[in-house]
Formats: structure tokens, C-alpha cells, sequence
């Protein structure tokens, strides 16, 4: 009885943890993160009379050299209009301990994109993703960014 009380308390919490998501997907960065790797992701359709938070999900190993993460994010709509975002993330604390959770060598980071969006477009919106960091003084960035294993979305209902 006791055991059945730990799953049914543990599935309580897991699942409402994630009770406002609605779409999220993942992409692996195998080695290291090119800067001509554009990420790319169709998002699923929303209902166009909810307002909902988007999310970037980024892992990072102990392998990553910086303390924060510059992104350039794409969001091109279904009748053509794109919308270009250059974002900075902190990455790390002063001290250099990462900010993200997790145990371990891997840290999850959850970073807002946007908050209150609207989804009126009827139609497929994409969202596209690379990575725009530079070492102090030079002008070219990292062409190879070591430590991103992962990097995705994930969008949930606003709260009313």
C-alpha cells in the first residue's frame, strides 16, 4: 500500500509540472555546434485564441567555455513575416557554477523567448536557432562552440 502511495504521489507531481505545456522538440548537436548550423523546427498549430510562453532548451556540459550564450532566433510566420532576435543568455554565476539544473556534468537550461504570443496566422510557423558567441576581441565568433549537446523549444498555455 505504502508503494502504491509513492507512484501515485510521484505521478502527481511529475505530470503537473508540465500541466500548461503543449508543444516542445529536441535536436541533438553531435561534437560541436557549427555556426552555420541553423537549427530548425515546424511548430505544431496553436489555437488562435490562446496567448502562450515560449521557451528555448539548451544542455550544456562542463566542456562549454563561457558564461553566458548569445542566440539569434528566427521565427518566420505562415504569410511571410520573419522576426529576428539576437538573445543573451547567462550561462553561468560569477563563481562558475552553471545556472541550469540538473546532476552532473550536464546542466538544463530553460530560457524564455517570448511571453503573451499569439498565434493568429493561420498555417505553419517555423523557429530557427544558431548560436552567435565570440571570444572577447574577435570579430568572426566561434565557428565550432563546444559544449551544447542539445538544443530545442518548448511552448506552454499562458496562465489566464
Amino acid at each position: 500500500m505504502r508503494k502504491l502511495l509513492f507512484v501515485v504521489l510521484g505521478t502527481l507531481i511529475f505530470t503537473s509540472c508540465d500541466e500548461h505545456l503543449v508543444a516542445s522538440d529536441t535536436t541533438a548537436i553531435q561534437g560541436a555546434w557549427d555556426k552555420e548550423n541553423e537549427i530548425q523546427f515546424s511548430l505544431p498549430q496553436m489555437d488562435s485564441l490562446e496567448n502562450y510562453h515560449l521557451f528555448l532548451n539548451v544542455r550544456n556540459t562542463n566542456d562549454y567555455p563561457f558564461n553566458n550564450l548569445y542566440l539569434i532566433v528566427s521565427m518566420d510566420f505562415p504569410f511571410g513575416k520573419t522576426i529576428t532576435d539576437t538573445l543573451e543568455y547567462r550561462m553561468a554565476n560569477p563563481d562558475g557554477s552553471w545556472l541550469g539544473n540538473g546532476i552532473g556534468g550536464v546542466k538544463e537550461n530553460k530560457l524564455w523567448y517570448k511571453e503573451n504570443v499569439a498565434f493568429f496566422e493561420p498555417g505553419n510557423y517555423q523557429l530557427r536557432i544558431s548560436q552567435a558567441v565570440r571570444n572577447n576581441g574577435e570579430v568572426g565568433g566561434v565557428s565550432q562552440l563546444q559544449g551544447i549537446t542539445d538544443v530545442g523549444y518548448s511552448i506552454e498555455k499562458a496562465s489566464k
